[in-house]
C-alpha cells in the first residue's frame, strides 16, 4: 500500500510538471493572460490536494501561483494581488454567504440546546413499528432537513437513533441513511447553505437561477434517493452492510466496536415535537419569502427602496432574479431572532444559554467559511489570468469530445473531493472553469455544472476524511471505519450509474429523458444484485 501511494504521488507530480512544460511551449510565462498558463493555478491546487490530502494548503499554494503569474513574478505585486484581488475581494464578495452560514450555525446550536430533537425522536419511536418504516422515516426526515449538511447529520442522528435501534437497524445502516440525505439533499435544495455557496461562484445575480437549472441533472443526488428507496423496499443489503444488518437482527447494532460519542441528552425534558418542527418551518418559509422579496427588488444595485420593488414579477421570475447573498442572510436573521424569542418564551433555554449558542454556532461554521474564502480567492486569480477566454477558445471546435465533457468533469470532481474530503473546495476549483467553457444558460453548460456538483458530492460521500462522512458517523454514534466500509459499495454503485447518466445526457441534452431511464436502470441494477447475492448465499 505504501509503495502504491508513493507511485501515485510521483505520477501526480509528473503530471503537474508535464502540464507546466506544455504551458511553456504554448505561451510565455511572462505573458500568461488568456493562455494555457491561466489554468496552471487550479492544476497545482488539484495536484497538491491529491498528494497531501489537505485542502487548505493546496488552495493557498494555488492562489500564490496565480498571484505570481498575474504579477509577472514581482514579489510586492504578488502580495498585493493575493491580498487585494484574491482574499479581500473573496471576503467582500462572499460576506452575505458568510453571514448566512453563521446565522444558520447559531440556529442549529439553539435547536440542539433546546432538546427538540429528543422529543421528536421519542414521538417517532412510538409511531414507527417496522424496519422498512424506520428506514423510510429516517430518509424522509433527512430530506426535510435540507438547510445544511451539518445540521442534517446531527439532527437526524439524534432524532432517529431510538427509532432505528428499536427496529433493529444497525448503526452502520443509520450512518449511511444520514450521509446519503445530507450533502445530496443540500445540493438540490435552492434554500440551503450549499446553494448560497455555489451561487457565489456564478456571475452576479445568476447564482440561484443556475443552481435551479442544474438540479434535474444532478444525477448522483437524485439517483441516491432512488437507490435508498429501492434497496429499502426490496429488503436486502450487500457488501459489508449485509453482515451489519444480519447482526442487528440478533441484537448487535455495532458488529464491531461500541457506541461512539458523548452524551447529548438536553438539560431540559420539557421540549415537544413542535419545538423542532416549528423553528425549521419558520426558517424555510422566511428564507423563501426573503429570496422572493429580494428578487422583486433587484435593480442594477440592491437597495431596500419601494422604487425598485416590481410587483409584476411572478414567483418563478422573482426567484430567478434573486440574490442569495442578500436573501438568505435576510431570512436567516429573522429566523434566528424568532427562534431565540420562541425558546426563551417556552422556557427551554435561558437568555444566557441562548447567547452562549452564538459563538458556538459561529465556530461550527469556521471550516466552511475558510474553504469558501480560499476557493473564491483561487477563482479570482484565474479570473485575473482570463482563463475563461482560453478555455472557451480551446473547446470551440472540440466536436465529439464536448459530448463526453460532463462525464469527464464528474470523474475529475469525484477524484478531487474524495482525496480532499471537501465538496466546497472541489466545486470552488472547478465551477469557474466549467462556467468558462459554455455561455450562461447553455444546456450543455448546465449539464457540466451539474456534473461538477454531483461529482463533488459523490467524492465527498465516499471519502473517509470528509467532514460530512465524519459527522454522519458522529450523528449515528457509529464507528467511523464501519460507516466508511459499509457505505462505499453503495456509493460506488450509484457513482457508476451516474457516470453512465452523464455520458447519456451529453448526447441527449434532456433530463426528462435521461433521469427516468437511469432511475429505472438503478432499480434494475439493484434487482440483479439482489439475485446475485441470493445465489451466492445459496
Amino acid at each position: 500500500m505504501k509503495t502504491k501511494n508513493i507511485i501515485s504521488k510521483i505520477l501526480i507530480v509528473a503530471f503537474v510538471v508535464v502540464f507546466g512544460v506544455i504551458c511553456s511551449l504554448t505561451g510565455s510565462i511572462t505573458n500568461p493572460v488568456g493562455t494555457l498558463w491561466s489554468l496552471f493555478p487550479p492544476v497545482v491546487a488539484i495536484g497538491l490536494a491529491l498528494i497531501t490530502k489537505e485542502v487548505y494548503s493546496s488552495l493557498f499554494v494555488g492562489i500564490v501561483v496565480g498571484g505570481l503569474l498575474s504579477s509577472k513574478f514581482n514579489i510586492i505585486h504578488t502580495i498585493d494581488s493575493v491580498v487585494t484581488n484574491g482574499v479581500t475581494s473573496a471576503i467582500s464578495g462572499s460576506a452575505g454567504i458568510f453571514a448566512f452560514l453563521v446565522l444558520l450555525g447559531i440556529v442549529v446550536a439553539l435547536l440542539n440546546k433546546a432538546g427538540g430533537s429528543k422529543a421528536f425522536g421519542d414521538w417517532a419511536s412510538k409511531h414507527v413499528k417496522t424496519k422498512v418504516g424506520a428506514s423510510i422515516a429516517t430518509f424522509l426526515f433527512g430530506v426535510l432537513i435540507f438547510i445544511d449538511d451539518y445540521f442534517n447529520c446531527l439532527t437526524v442522528g439524534a432524532v432517529m437513533r431510538p427509532v432505528t435501534d428499536k427496529n433493529k437497524i444497525s448503526r452502520a445502516k443509520l450512518s449511511y441513511l444520514i450521509d446519503a440525505t445530507a450533502a445530496p439533499i443540500c445540493m438540490i435544495a435552492p434554500i440551503s447553505s450549499w446553494a448560497a455557496a455555489v451561487s457565489g461562484y456564478a456571475p452576479d445575480g445568476q447564482g440561484i437561477a443556475l443552481f435551479c437549472q442544474a438540479i434535474p441533472y444532478n444525477f448522483y443526488s437524485l439517483l441516491t434517493f432512488v437507490f435508498i428507496i429501492g434497496i429499502t423496499l426490496m429488503k436486502f443489503d450487500y457488501g459489508p452492510m449485509k453482515l451489519h444488518e444480519a447482526n442487528a437482527l440478533k441484537g448487535d447494532l455495532f458488529t464491531s466496536g461500541t457506541e461512539v460519542g458523548e452524551d447529548d441528552t438536553p438539560a431540559t425534558t420539557k421540549a415537544k415535537v413542535i419545538d423542532l418542527v416549528f423553528p425549521i418551518i419558520v426558517l424555510i418559509v422566511v428564507c423563501v419569502f426573503s429570496l422572493f422579496y429580494v428578487g422583486r427588488c433587484m435593480g442594477e444595485e440592491w437597495v431596500f427602496a419601494s422604487a425598485n420593488y416590481d410587483p409584476s414579477l411572478g414567483f418563478v421570475d422573482a426567484f430567478s432574479n434573486t440574490d442569495a447573498t442578500v436573501g438568505l442572510p435576510w431570512g436567516g436573521l429573522v429566523a434566528l431572532l424568532f427562534t431565540i424569542i420562541y425558546f426563551i418564551a417556552r422556557r427551554l433555554v435561558s437568555f444566557k444559554e441562548a447567547m452562549e449558542c452564538i459563538p458556538k454556532g459561529f465556530i461550527a461554521m469556521v471550516p466552511a467559511i475558510l474553504i469558501l474564502t480560499m476557493a473564491t480567492s483561487l477563482k479570482n486569480m484565474t479570473g485575473l489570468l482570463d482563463s475563461a477566454t482560453f478555455v472557451s477558445n480551446a473547446l470551440a471546435n472540440a466536436g465529439a469530445l464536448s459530448k463526453l465533457l460532463p462525464a469527464i468533469i464528474f470523474l475529475v470532481a469525484c477524484g478531487i473531493a474524495f482525496s480532499t474530503g471537501t465538496s466546497w473546495g472541489t466545486f470552488g476549483i472547478l465551477i469557474p472553469i466549467v462556467l468558462a467553457i459554455f455561455p450562461v444558460g447553455n444546456t450543455m453548460g448546465v449539464i457540466c455544472m451539474s456534473a461538477c456538483l454531483a461529482g463533488a458530492v459523490c467524492g465527498d460521500h465516499c471519502s473517509p476524511i470528509s467532514d460530512t462522512t465524519i459527522m454522519s458517523s458522529a450523528g449515528a454514534r457509529c464507528d467511523h471505519i464501519n460507516h466508511v466500509s459499509t457505505q462505499l459499495p453503495y456509493a460506488i454503485t450509484v457513482a457508476v450509474i451516474s457516470f453512465v447518466s452523464y455520458i447519456f445526457a451529453g448526447f441527449v441534452n434532456n433530463w426528462m429523458i435521461v433521469l427516468p431511464v437511469m432511475a429505472a436502470v438503478t432499480i434494475f441494477v439493484l434487482f440483479i444484485i439482489k439475485i446475485a447475492t441470493k445465489n451466492k448465499a445459496a
